[in-house]
């Protein structure tokens, strides 16, 4: 299973390494899916720890060597996200991961992405972390 992490949830596994985000991650680690993310979705957790909490910089660098870096999203796939109901800011997030053919995109931005939330669109599925959470426990239980 490939999982696109959003910038909020990268930030949230940096500040709390014990948390339910960071618990993805392990289970990543373990094999029980594939994580990815985008130079946009890095920097901006990066540019929010900066503001908030620069002690949990080494931690995102920690992160970082289990998730796979795919590149943005062509113009195309970029214009067709910002057609989806997302501020401008969030349009290069749904457009990588729909560019980079994952599975889910998880996100505990509701917020912005709240409208597409449980929703399947070109193929990927857009979930809260406790969804994503669920989702994969339960693919590792039929295994």
């Amino acid at each position: 299973m490939r999982i696109f992490v959003d910038a909020n949830v990268l930030f949230a596994a940096a500040i709390s390494p014990d948390g339910r985000s960071a618990a993805l991650f392990v289970l990543a680690q373990e094999g029980d899916c594939d994580l990815m993310t985008s130079p946009h979705a890095v920097s901006e957790a990066h540019r929010n720890l900066v503001m908030r909490y620069s002690e949990a910089l080494d931690q995102l660098s920690r992160l970082r060597q289990v998730v796979a870096m795919v590149p943005e999203a062509a113009i195309a796939v970029l214009r067709w996200a910002r057609s989806q109901g997302l501020p401008e800011e969030d349009a290069p997030i749904l457009a990588a991961a729909v560019a980079a053919r994952a599975d889910v995109l998880v996100t505990g931005d509701r917020g912005h992405f709240g409208h597409l939330f449980g929703r399947t669109v070109r193929g990927l599925r857009v979930l809260s972390l406790a969804e994503t959470l669920d989702f994969v426990l339960d693919q590792r239980r039929r295994r």
